[in-house]
């Protein structure tokens, strides 16, 4: 009876401590058409931003396509592109592709266009604000271009908000950190 009681509560310790989901059961429908697959990222470090194409922040794109040219064997970069704030991004997938290529010549990885808090929040950033999802912390989208860092086996390491650009030491302190296995 004692270890049963035991194991009971090793089991209910672990559903409070240990998210039920990894990035890497993610998958979701890219700006071209293709499939991001976040398990395909698996070594890597992956770098996830809320974007808009019409916000003060949108100048990060900049910042975001260089830092993913000079670490792309070590990083990814998904932009999430969001029209959840003041309607500052454009309503077509279309737009958004052409608005990022020609003004900032973004080739790192973008989604469609989804919600990124409410009610219809996608599943992925359901997963990164939540800490029961993914067993690390609670964060609040409150503006464009927030940062969510995850380390190279999958562990969501910390969640930054808007005015944290890419350049950031903040940021390239999490983005240079090595982990333990």
């Amino acid at each position: 009876m004692k270890t049963l009681f035991v194991a009971l509560i090793s089991i209910i310790m672990t559903s409070f401590t240990s998210p039920t989901k990894s990035i890497y059961d993610f998958k979701i429908k890219a700006l071209d058409g293709s499939t991001i697959d976040f398990s395909k990222y698996k070594g890597k470090k992956i770098l996830i931003v809320n974007t808009a194409s019409k916000c003060g922040f949108t100048p990060q794109y900049d910042g975001l396509e260089k830092l993913y040219e000079s670490r792309k064997d070590n990083l990814v970069i998904v932009g999430f592109p969001s029209d959840n704030f003041a309607d500052q991004e454009y309503h077509d997938n279309d737009s958004i592709s052409s608005f990022c290529k020609k003004n900032y010549g973004v080739t790192f990885p973008l989604t469609t266009r989804v919600n990124v808090k409410g009610a219809d929040i996608t599943p992925v950033y359901k997963y990164l604000c939540n800490k029961t999802e993914n067993g690390v912390l609670d964060a609040e989208i409150s503006w464009n271009f927030n940062k969510f860092i995850i380390d190279e086996n999958g562990r969501l390491l910390k969640h930054f908000d808007s005015k944290v650009t890419p350049d950031s030491p903040e940021l390239l302190n999490y983005i240079n950190f090595k982990p333990q296995p």
